[in-house]
């Protein structure tokens, strides 16, 4: 059985984990497995990207965007 956690309980537990706690601690506190923990940690980690600082929820946020623009797009030329 897959357990849902919030988004802010996950970015609480990322929080925590920036803050110099380990994963296993955490884990063992809240219970989540130190892989989902360290998944949600590398979402939230920013990388540069043309200068600006984006996570990776971000880039997923703006390639669903772009998906969309691009459908959008499309649609509009053949009406033209």
């Amino acid at each position: 059985m897959s357990i849902r956690y919030s988004q802010d309980f996950k970015d609480s537990l990322v929080k925590l984990y920036q803050e110099g706690r380990s994963l296993k601690s955490l884990a063992e506190e809240f219970g989540p497995s130190k892989d989902s923990i360290a998944i949600w940690v590398k979402q939230a980690t920013p990388v540069m990207i043309q200068g600006q600082s984006k996570t990776l929820k971000d880039v997923k946020q703006l390639e669903k965007r772009l998906a969309i623009l691009e459908e959008e797009n499309e649609i509009l030329s053949r009406i033209a």
